[in-house]
């Protein structure tokens, strides 16, 4: 027998002994938190793929837990109900004060909600670090693999270029760094790849520039960018 929105909701605290009248009570100020106290009663046939989640999520919450866990919870969610069920976790991690832990194959999950991020390849935890630290220096392969998984195509035309990458911080992403940097050193460079993400609600930004065949002006560059406080990597793997 199916069971309505309410119903579903109550059944964790069913398990616990609750009393009905408490748990319809609990259930309802968690349909309130995530916005479905209209749907009380409907059945979930009548409800989106984002009311669910709600429901799910509320359900989740009603035996006051310290911990909530996300597994993919957007995955099947279009871009809009995405957003919304992103912005109903963050409030509740900030105004409930509960932990959440997301496991999600998506990024840009990663970077609109996360503060910690912890990436596993085939079974091995392989990077863990805050979003800002592996989204702008990522060690692992898997966590390169992840961070740069819409680069794939740009970075096959870097082979046997050298070519560096510099990370912006939310201080330097609007400055016209490279312009000055060709008129200062009177070099053209090669821009391959210009990327600005919001990791946080902070713009952070990266870009990829393959430096001219002359030494001297390749690493008259890279100290004019290191002069500006910014982080320089020589991509070592993508030089022939």
């Amino acid at each position: 027998m199916q069971r309505t929105v309410i119903d579903n909701i109550c059944f964790p605290m069913e398990i616990t002994k609750t009393s009905r009248k408490d748990a319809e009570a609990r259930a309802r100020e968690l349909l309130s938190i995530v916005g479905l106290t209209e749907k009380e009663r409907a059945y979930p046939a009548q409800l989106s793929g984002g009311q669910k989640q709600r429901v799910a999520i509320a359900r989740a919450l009603a035996t006051n837990p310290k911990i909530l866990l996300c597994d993919e919870a957007t995955s099947a969610l279009d871009p809009t109900t995405t957003k919304a069920i992103l912005n109903l976790l963050k409030e509740i991690n900030v105004k409930y004060g509960i932990t959440i832990v997301i496991i999600t194959h998506e990024m840009s999950v990663v970077q609109e909600i996360c503060s910690h991020v912890a990436i596993i390849d085939d079974g091995i935890l392989a990077e863990t670090g805050t979003v800002e630290e592996v989204f702008q220096r990522p060690k692992s392969k898997a966590a390169k693999k992840l961070v740069f998984q819409g680069e794939r195509d740009q970075r096959e035309e870097m082979k046997g270029k050298r070519c560096i990458r510099i990370v912006f911080t939310s201080n330097s992403s609007f400055e016209p760094v490279i312009a000055n940097m060709v008129l200062a050193c009177n070099t053209p460079v090669n821009i391959l790849l210009a990327d600005t993400r919001d990791i946080g609600g902070v713009a952070h930004g990266q870009m990829i520039l393959q430096l001219p065949e002359d030494e001297e002006a390749a690493e008259k560059m890279i100290q004019y960018l290191k002069n500006r406080k910014l982080e320089v990597e020589e991509l070592d793997n993508y030089v022939g």
